[in-house]
């Protein structure tokens, strides 16, 4: 296996002594646990350095690579010009990656890349590994918006690509945990914080790597992590292997997380594909939902799936309730896979002719022209999750105190521009939240005034 070693590792700029002028004594430990591993990269020489990082360019809907033969970057932002970099890329690499994503359709490659420099994600690992090790050309990859399946296939395929090159690699996946531990920290206190913590240490410091995609998005979200997605494709990176795990370090006194672990990969083990196991157990999970979808799911799920594999709209079947025929109303239809959202789109009043076309329509809408989104290929339909909402008639309200988050959805208008958000969305907790969403959704500064509506919705899935 040409994958030597992995290692889990915070990027707080603070622990580079030119930034830090002192400050850097409180994260200590972190700091002594980072030596250790530039030491132990350093006895393994490896020939490239394949670094994940939160910082560098990240899309919604593409890993970015970084192009080119080389990159710089200094510590110049915070305040440390002096602490500076010229690393070489690993370009041969690079290219055998792109070519085996491109034929795997995954996303990812050298495009679009605004900012060449070097991120601190990147740097901050280099300070370290570079005070005992000069050798090693480097591979640097961008994060993105994608499922964390994604990003761990992404991890096998760097690591096919090294095999298939003879690359001696290392693995650095740049992270900090939570921003969210104290109430004095940069970010605040949130419960999900200290969970995630401990979570994720618990789950890394036994190499229990199918455990990661198990992690929901919106708890991560808000315990306020910036790394899981890179330590997602760290792991990919060691699939159907034996894995060593050490926990070198764990810190919280800055409010933000700091953990630190080793993994030494060996040989082959069938039980550790875990992106296998996980698809086939979520692929029973589907199969079983779907069974259970009532009759406004499936119409959704019938009018997507004839719109992406024949580009057709379904007819109205003959055989649905009157329900569905005889009356009008505004629809949300709304994707997910693998836990994130995939596309949702609606209407708030009814403009087709009855229930049953609006759901067609809506339902071809979220696949394909939700502007957030890549339309749906037919490779995701058995990975889509569908739920329909059924809105009620928007009636107006006099203010904030009229409305309820888990009962009513609401409407913000102002000049012209509106803006909706569905009841009961995980996330959204208050009130508050919901109209700071949907005026952010129609572009409706905070300052603005609006007048507002709300409607109840029956949520089918």
């Amino acid at each position: 296996m040409s994958l030597l070693a992995a290692y889990m590792v915070p990027h707080p700029p603070l622990i580079i002594p030119a930034v830090g002028r002192g400050g850097e004594a409180q994260i200590r430990e972190t700091a002594d646990a980072y030596e250790r591993v530039a030491e132990e990269i350093a006895d393994l020489a490896p020939d490239t350095l394949i670094i994940s990082s939160p910082h560098t360019i990240m899309y919604s809907d593409y890993f970015h690579i970084s192009p080119g033969q080389s990159a710089g970057g200094s510590f110049a932002r915070f305040g440390a010009p002096e602490v500076s970099f010229r690393e070489i890329y690993d370009t041969e690499l690079v290219e055998e990656i792109s070519r085996r994503a491109e034929a795997e359709s995954l996303p990812a490659g050298t495009l679009g890349e605004r900012d060449p420099a070097l991120d601190h994600g990147t740097m901050v690992p280099l300070y370290f590994v570079r005070n005992k090790y000069k050798g090693a050309r480097i591979v640097r990859i961008g994060l993105s918006g994608l499922p964390l399946t994604d990003h761990y296939r992404l991890g096998q395929l760097v690591r096919e690509a090294a095999d298939a090159l003879g690359r001696r690699a290392v693995w650095i996946a740049s992270g900090d945990l939570s921003h969210k531990l104290q109430d004095y920290g940069p970010y605040g206190y949130a419960p999900e914080g200290p969970r995630y913590d401990a979570r994720i240490m618990d789950v890394c410091g036994r190499a229990a790597f199918g455990e990661l995609l198990d992690f929901d998005e919106a708890f991560c979200d808000r315990a306020g992590e910036c790394g899981h997605r890179s330590f997602v494709m760290m792991a990919g990176a060691m699939d159907g292997h034996k894995v060593e795990a050490r926990v070198l370090s764990h810190q919280d006194v800055t409010g933000v997380g700091y953990g630190i672990c080793c993994f030494r990969p060996s040989g082959e083990d069938v039980s550790r594909h875990f992106l296998a196991a996980w698809l086939d157990n979520k692929k029973t999970e589907m199969e079983a939902q779907r069974a259970a979808e009532d009759a406004y799911v499936q119409l959704a799920r019938r009018s997507l799936e004839s719109y992406v594999l024949h580009k057709k709209y379904l007819p109205v079947p003959q055989d649905l309730p009157s329900d569905f025929t005889d009356r009008r109303a505004g629809t949300f239809v709304s994707l997910h896979e693998h836990g994130r959202l995939r596309g949702c789109i609606g209407t708030i009043r009814p403009v087709m002719g009855c229930v049953a076309e609006e759901i067609i329509q809506n339902a071809v809408s979220a696949c394909s022209r939700d502007p957030r989104f890549d339309a749906v290929r037919p490779e995701e339909l058995p990975w889509l999750e569908i739920s329909v909402d059924v809105l009620g008639d928007p009636e107006p309200v006099s203010g904030p105190e009229d409305l309820d988050v888990k009962r009513y959805g609401v409407i913000v208008t102002s000049k012209g521009r509106r803006g909706l958000l569905l009841p009961d969305l995980e996330g959204v907790d208050t009130v508050e939240d919901q109209i700071r969403i949907a005026r952010r959704k129609a572009g409706i500064g905070e300052g603005e005034e609006v007048s507002l509506e709300r409607f109840e919705v029956i949520r089918h899935h």
